[in-house]
């Protein structure tokens, strides 16, 4: 499944925070999505996963086919690590939980409440929710918070696996994950800040 992004323009509080950005994520493809703080990556990867709208501009190939991890990983604290698995695979209509709980070494974990893991823990598992939705478009803002090297690692061989079958990612992060993927860098496309009327210019 192709995404296809054309000329989009996004609004956080109703406030233009990035214009005329467009690009094409394909297949077996990872899209590193670089910028400095506050740029708009978490509000574009909000959009592109139909938590809100665009001001203009076209999403195209996105239609129940994206899977979406944010900063908040996901769970419910008073489930363990399988019946919080178990949920998102009911949701996605997904089979087997198994191969999420060995890709992040969640094993001896399973049968541990989510309100009682360590934040590295809980970000493992909120990571693992991914290979449950069944969605070939993952869309991460910030997936390595919290994990410590050899968790860091650990998702960037779940990423190198699911590009291997066909699946793509759409990635906000400031570190190198050592990924064969593109940058889209959208500090080129940070808004231009647009025409004050009379009651905001008695404020600057």
């Amino acid at each position: 499944m192709t995404l296809t992004v054309t000329d989009l323009t996004i609004t956080r509080g109703g406030i233009p925070v990035l214009e005329a950005l467009s690009f094409v994520l394909e297949p077996g493809r990872a899209l590193i999505l670089r910028g400095p703080n506050g740029i708009g990556k978490t509000t574009l990867l909000r959009t592109l996963a139909g938590l809100q709208p665009p001001l203009v501009g076209k999403i195209e190939g996105a239609e129940d086919q994206i899977a979406y991890a944010s900063h908040s990983d996901g769970l419910k604290p008073t489930l363990t690590v399988t019946e919080n698995l178990i949920f998102w695979a009911l949701v996605f209509g997904t089979d087997s939980i198994q191969p999420a709980i060995d890709a992040f070494a969640l094993n001896e974990l399973t049968d541990r409440h989510a309100g009682n893991l360590s934040a590295g823990q809980k970000r493992r598992l909120g990571l693992a929710r991914m290979l449950v939705t069944g969605r070939p478009i993952w869309m991460l803002d910030e997936p390595t918070v919290s994990l410590d090297k050899d968790a860091v690692q650990m998702f960037a061989d779940a990423v190198r696996a699911h590009l291997a079958q066909g699946g793509s990612a759409l990635i906000a992060t400031h570190i190198d994950l050592g990924l064969d993927g593109d940058i889209l860098d959208v500090g080129a496309n940070k808004a231009k800040p647009g025409p004050l009327d009379d009651f905001d210019g008695g404020f600057l």
